[in-house]
């Protein structure tokens, strides 16, 4: 449903998050490391979550990623996803069809509808502080 760059996009932000809240500045070896991801891919990733103000690049011997504490909870899994794929999650077909709406329907377009708007509604009501927490508690994981 994501993209690859979205996927870890979204779980670096979950751990510039978990590290974040306990005031250190991750690298992007660092992170690669922990969502398996190629370093290169990884760095074009966070410059686009810079770019869209949803992490914050520090330079320097003690520079690296992170997001205000006070920025955790209000950030949304959708501006994660609209940074990195766009709106294309919530609009294209689910066939991959050019040509998919209510006049030239695909096979499952009024069913993959209804799964699109769940998906947009998890997305904008899910922030990165209770991902977080999850994996802080141990309750959920980024990696096995």
């Amino acid at each position: 449903m994501f993209s690859k760059a979205c996927e870890y996009g979204i779980k670096a932000s979950i751990f510039i998050a978990i590290n974040s809240y306990e005031g250190r500045r991750v690298s992007p070896k660092e992170i690669s490391k922990e969502i398996d991801s190629p370093q290169a891919f990884t760095a074009k990733i966070l410059q686009d979550l810079v770019r869209h103000n949803i992490i914050n690049s520090v330079k320097g011997a003690y520079g690296g990623f992170e997001i205000d504490k006070d920025k955790i909870a209000s950030t949304k899994l959708s501006q994660i996803v609209n940074a990195i794929d766009g709106d294309k999650v919530y609009n294209h077909c689910g066939l991959g069809l050019h040509t998919c709406d209510e006049n030239h329907p695909c096979p499952v377009h009024d069913k993959f509808k209804t799964i699109r708007a769940e998906l947009k509604d998890m997305l904008e009501n899910t922030n990165l502080e209770e991902l977080a927490l999850d994996i802080k508690s141990g309750l959920t994981f980024l990696k096995i």
